[in-house]
C-alpha cells in the first residue's frame, strides 16, 4: 500500500530550550492553548510537567527517580522556562 506523504506534515516544530546532562526540555508550537508547560525527554522517554504550580502532567516511559531529578530542575530552572514558554508561543 502506497501512502501519499504529501498529505501530512513531519515538520514538528520542537524548539528546545535547555539542555542539561541527558535531559532535553521543549515546547510543541502548537500548544500555545495549554496552561504554560514544559516537555522533558532523554532516550527513554518524556515527561510534561506544568509549570505554575509545578508538577508532573504526564509521563511517557520514564523511571520515578530520573522522574524527580526533572522535576527538580524544572523548579531551578523555572524562570527562564517560563520566559520561553510565552516568547515561543508568542503570548
Amino acid at each position: 500500500m502506497l501512502i501519499n506523504t504529501e498529505l501530512f506534515d513531519f515538520t514538528w516544530d520542537m524548539p528546545t530550550v535547555l539542555r542539561i546532562g541527558p535531559y532535553r526540555f521543549h515546547f510543541y508550537s502548537d500548544e500555545g492553548r495549554e496552561p504554560p508547560h514544559i516537555h522533558v525527554a532523554t532516550a527513554d522517554g518524556e515527561c510534561k510537567f506544568w509549570l505554575d504550580p509545578v508538577r508532573l502532567a504526564r509521563n511517557k516511559g520514564i523511571h520515578p527517580i530520573t522522574v524527580r531529578n526533572m522535576e527538580k530542575l524544572v523548579f531551578e530552572n523555572l524562570t527562564l522556562l517560563k520566559e520561553k514558554y510565552y516568547e515561543i508561543h508568542s503570548l
